[in-house]
């Protein structure tokens, strides 16, 4: 019975062995998928697990003056990444990180969450620009914290204390919305963008393209060799047209009063200086602005962040009667007009005050040369009257007022010229002839910026030559780049030369003893211009809100050129609740003098030190008005006081 051997049945054996061949083939197929199937799937996900791609960013150009002179640089800095391609928790990692980086656990949380979208081999910027203790934990927990992980990054350096602050903008993270943007349909979340200014406009010239390094990694996520490297491409450095000696003299004329100063070169409509008070320092912004700074300059009342030389649309007052002078004798209804100023006049059954009945006198008789330079109201309602507001607005347009310049800058505002299609096609109503005598004189519903009113009375003194307005040279940006609006480089609206004389010998008298805004006169400079005050809101309201205290005061505005005919420079300056035009053409004339003094002491290239014997032949009107050649040689003496120029911009030498 012990010896008796036990057989397997025939038909037991036959299904094991079929059981063995289906795993045989379960384990080929199976076998087959990962390696032909799916081999390039896990090919890949083989190569992220031990291939780290950290990518190395584009410094962005930098920004310099006409001669330059360094306005915006970088500084190397460091930040702190979150690598999402180890199998780790995030979030349970979260406080440990938090702790060593000085932030909270929750914001450690919500910078994961936000970019969970993104691809997990693209690193998570969690902290800009890290202390030196943070650099050293990060160091120092490798192990613990595989995830973590540094980059060099180029921040942004501006000039200190908001010098050209709003001209040249400032930078930040790209946001959620800007994403979602046509625009901005190539850039990643983390990204840093010109938010407004020259950097906005120019972002894309400035922004350079990023690069990449491939490394391989351990099991624990450390570094062990390095494969290759894309570098990164530097953003296009960009030289403005702006001058720093006069931005300079612009941002010290104004100091701390609120308004704006536009210096422009008229020929060829180059932006010289460009201030606007109050400022902000845009190296606030250059890493990550607080969120308290932040509500501060948003609620702060008298608008820090807004570019006042092309956002501020303000009544222009009297600077606007060089416009209707213009007008009044392009439409030949100025030339003989003589009125009598008794302190106001009546119109449409309304009595409008002359300004000098404030102080008690009268102007007397008036023609339009008087008119100008004392700035007499009475004369300029009743040219407004004969003109009418179809008139005004024509002319009013032609020389820009009421549309965008068209300058290279950000959310430039247009302004407002009234017109009777105007009024109907905002508010359904229409036009009065009475609305257009306070229009006489830049009040009513005009609007203009600062930088309409450069424009414009820097065309005027030029002969009737409208030039847009821009901030970099057009021969130094890429070929397709296109003016902003469409508007042309150049139009020409004739004036005649009668004409042209009058106005601007009237301008001239402006700053002399005998025009409003004497105190300004330059010697031995040609310098000419137009003052005007404008109020901000009715007297009535005024004195039902002001309360006894000094608000709501008048705008004061000056716009002056030198020489007076076809200009070299032409400034306009806006003083929020300034109250007089005079003291706004002060800041005019401290930036035309800074101008004008440093033309003259431009080192040749032949340097002298005894005085030049020159020579020449000009015209001199004589006493009938007719041109009469004059000729002569004499001796220019050489200033031994050398140049003294800014090397950069304040804060980057």
């Amino acid at each position: 019975m012990f010896g008796r051997d036990e057989k397997v049945s025939p038909e037991r054996l036959t299904a094991v062995q079929y059981i063995i061949l289906a795993i045989f083939l379960l384990l080929a197929y199976g076998l087959w998928r990962l390696q032909v199937v799916d081999s390039d799937r896990y090919s890949s996900l083989a190569e992220k697990n031990r291939v780290r791609n950290v990518p190395i960013l584009a410094p962005r150009g930098k920004i310099l003056d006409r001669n330059g002179r360094m306005i915006v640089d970088n500084y190397p800095s460091f930040s702190a990444l979150l690598l999402r391609d180890q199998s780790r928790d995030l979030n349970a990692d979260a406080d440990l990180i938090a702790q060593g980086l000085h932030v909270t656990g929750a914001e450690v949380r919500e910078r994961v969450r936000r970019f969970a979208a993104m691809p997990q081999y693209q690193p998570i910027f969690l902290k800009e620009d890290i202390t030196p203790d943070e650099l050293a934990f990060i160091e120092a927990h490798r192990n613990e914290l595989p995830e973590l992980d540094t980059i060099m990054v180029h921040r942004r350096l501006y000039p200190r204390n908001g010098f050209i602050a709003h001209l040249v903008g400032y930078v930040g993270e790209v946001t959620e919305d800007m994403l979602n943007q046509p625009q901005f349909e190539l850039y990643s979340p983390g990204d840093v963008v010109g938010v407004s200014g020259v950097e906005k406009q120019y972002n894309d010239l400035l922004m350079g393209k990023n690069g990449s390094r491939r490394s391989v990694v351990n099991s624990r996520g450390k570094e062990v060799q390095q494969l290759d490297s894309t570098p990164a491409i530097p953003g296009k450095q960009l030289k403005l047209t702006v001058d720093i000696d006069l931005q300079i003299a612009a941002e010290e004329a104004l100091a701390d009063k609120n308004g704006a100063v536009v210096a422009m070169d008229p020929r060829t409509g180059e932006i010289l200086a460009m201030v606007s008070r109050p400022t902000f320092d845009p190296n606030n912004f250059a890493v990550h602005i607080k969120r308290d700074d932040w509500s501060k300059l948003v609620n702060d009342e008298n608008h820090p962040l807004m570019n006042k030389a092309i956002q501020a649309q303000l009544a222009p007052g009297s600077v606007f009667k060089i416009i209707m002078a213009t007008a009044g004798l392009q439409e030949g209804i100025a030339q003989d007009m003589k009125v009598n100023c008794a302190g106001g006049a009546s119109f449409y059954g309304r009595y409008f005050k002359c300004w000098v009945l404030a102080e008690h006198r009268v102007h007397g008789a008036v023609d339009i040369s008087k008119a100008i330079y004392q700035s007499c109201d009475v004369f300029f309602y009743t040219l407004a009257e004969r003109l009418g507001i179809g008139r005004i607005a024509k002319w009013a347009t032609a020389f820009g007022l009421g549309q965008r310049t068209g300058i290279d800058l950000p959310q430039e505002m247009s302004g407002v010229m009234p017109s009777e299609e105007w009024k109907i096609r905002n508010f359904k109503q229409k036009w009065y002839a009475g609305e257009t005598i306070s229009v006489g004189i830049g009040q009513g519903a005009v609007a203009t910026t600062p930088m309409q009113l450069a424009r414009a009375i820097g065309s005027i003194a030029s002969g009737g030559v409208l030039r847009r307005p821009h901030v970099a040279f057009p021969q130094e940006l890429p070929p397709n780049y296109q003016p902003a609006g469409g508007v042309p480089d150049e139009v020409k609206i004739p004036i005649d030369p009668a004409n042209w004389q009058i106005i601007t010998d009237a301008m001239a008298n402006v700053v002399s003893p005998i025009g409003t805004a004497n105190s300004a006169h330059l010697k031995d400079i040609d310098f000419a211009g137009k003052t005007g005050s404008a109020q901000t809101i009715s007297n009535t309201a005024k004195a039902r809100l002001a309360n006894g205290k000094a608000k709501f005061k008048d705008n004061g505005w000056f716009a002056g050129v030198a020489p007076r005919r076809n200009p070299d420079i032409v400034v306009c300056a806006l003083l929020e609740e300034g109250e007089h035009g005079y003291l706004a053409a002060r800041v005019v004339s401290q930036v035309i003098k800074a101008y004008v003094e440093k033309q003259r002491q431009i080192p040749t290239k032949v340097a002298r030190t005894a005085p030049v014997e020159v020579g020449g032949v000009w015209s001199v009107p004589d006493a009938a008005g007719d041109p009469k050649l004059q000729a002569g040689r004499f001796f220019v003496g050489i200033p031994k006081k050398p140049l003294v120029m800014a090397t950069a911009a304040p804060g980057m030498n």
